[in-house]
């Protein structure tokens, strides 16, 4: 699922060799972006304008910013860079890679963009996040983000009380339910062709969860082009206001593959790059922030990381300066004997 948010204007990408370029101008790009700009580091952030979150109208569970729309997040953010001296270019990755070091042996990096333009610089941070794939049920996709949710952190409040079905995905989706639960007496769990034990199906009757094995072949809408159910195989159609799914989550790659960053699999989650503390990754010279390591962080995480990715590479491009000084210093005077 993807969806642009209105366009910004884009800053000319700079020229000669730049500090830091953050592929990703979602949360943690912006704030490990702000942290470089403020360390008076010389930082390019390149967006493609695919946000995650677009479809949704607010971001919710961030402190001091609950209900802010994504899109106005995203605006103050770019400002904030901005001000500090941090440009922001609208643009697509097609490839980045290693090149060829410094004199003084210090990291280089080529990033060139859709359109030919290309940018080199000593550090990459990747934070472009990751893609929600929905079942391929006819009718769920115009739903995504109002009436078809996932995160209950995200969404819950806003749809306590309604009747609520869980579309299961596989084994997390049962998890999924006793969240909801947790903010509908009206819920339906519909299997859709995943497993549901004995033991979880006793455990729904006592919650008063109920279970539908009849898998769902798409999603009704009213005459006002709301949601208002499912329709079964079988022909029945359940009412239902609000749809919650777990999305197969898929990480935002493409153009990526010259750094050859490790990856791993999260059993019934998706892929993710891996990572270590303060988003370092096995490639030196690349930290990694946000949904792209971390597939269930919301906003405030994500932001969170970005900014520890932020401060680890100012920390290692200040230990890079300090090396290219006694480098370019030369052997130091001879002691006395």
């Amino acid at each position: 699922m993807t969806e642009t948010t209105p366009p910004f204007t884009s800053d000319e990408l700079a020229e000669g060799t730049i500090d830091t370029v953050v592929i990703g101008g979602g949360a943690a790009g912006l704030n490990g972006a702000l942290i470089l700009a403020r360390s008076r580091r010389s930082v390019v952030v390149i967006d493609s304008g695919y946000p995650r979150n677009a479809p949704a109208e607010a971001v919710h569970g961030l402190l001091a910013l609950d209900g802010t729309p994504p899109s106005e997040i995203l605006r103050r953010g770019r400002e904030h860079v901005r001000h500090y001296g941090g440009r922001i270019v609208l643009g697509e990755v097609v490839s980045a890679e290693p090149a060829a070091p410094s004199a003084d042996g210090d990291l280089r990096f080529t990033v060139t963009l859709a359109d030919g333009r290309s940018i080199t610089a000593r550090r990459i941070l990747v934070a472009t996040g990751l893609t929600d794939v929905l079942p391929d049920v006819p009718g769920l996709a115009e739903h995504w983000g109002h009436s078809v949710v996932h995160c209950p952190y995200c969404h819950g409040w806003e749809v306590r009380d309604e009747p609520i079905g869980i579309l299961a995905t596989g084994p997390l989706s049962i998890a999924h339910a006793y969240l909801y639960r947790q903010l509908t007496e009206d819920l339906t769990y519909f299997t859709h062709g995943t497993d549901l034990d004995e033991d979880n199906r006793a455990r729904f009757a006592a919650r008063g969860i109920r279970v539908i094995d009849t898998p769902v072949t798409e999603v009704v809408n009213d005459a006002d082009g709301a949601l208002a159910g499912v329709r079964l195989a079988d022909g029945q159609v359940v009412a239902r206001r609000i749809l919650a799914v777990l999305a197969q989550l898929q990480i935002r790659a493409q153009g990526l593959e010259g750094l050859h960053l490790p990856d791993q699999d999260l059993p019934n989650k998706g892929r993710s790059f891996a990572s270590g503390t303060a988003g370092i990754t096995e490639v030196p010279g690349v930290w990694v922030a946000g949904n792209a390591t971390d597939l269930t962080a919301q906003a405030g995480a994500s932001a969170a990381a970005g900014a520890l990715a932020g401060a680890d590479i100012n920390r290692m491009l200040a230990i890079a300066d300090t090396d290219a000084a006694l480098h370019a210093a030369g052997p130091g005077p001879t002691p006395h004997v």
